[in-house]
C-alpha cells in the first residue's frame, strides 16, 4: 500500500514493520521529533488543564478492563 510521508510528502510503500513508519525514512522521523521537541507542533488547551481525579478513574477502570480481558 502507498501512503504519504508525514513530513516529505513523497510516496512510500507503508510497510508494519518499518522502525520508521508513518515515516519514509529515518530523516523525516527525526525532522519530526525536532518539530515537536521545538513547539512548533501543539495540541490544544492549557497546560495542565485535565483533571488529575479523572484521569486516575479512567487509567482504573482501562486497566481492570484489560484484566478482565484476559481471564479465561
Amino acid at each position: 500500500m502507498l501512503v504519504k510521508c508525514p513530513t516529505c510528502k513523497r510516496l512510500h510503500e507503508y510497510d508494519i514493520k518499518s522502525p520508521w513508519r508513518p515515516f519514509c525514512s529515518e530523516r523525516c522521523k527525526i525532522i519530526d521529533l525536532g518539530a515537536w521537541a521545538s513547539g512548533a507542533y501543539r495540541i490544544e488547551g492549557t497546560p495542565g488543564s485535565a483533571d488529575p481525579e479523572l484521569l486516575a478513574q479512567e487509567a482504573k477502570r482501562q486497566l481492570s478492563q484489560k484484566t478482565e480481558d484476559k481471564s479465561p
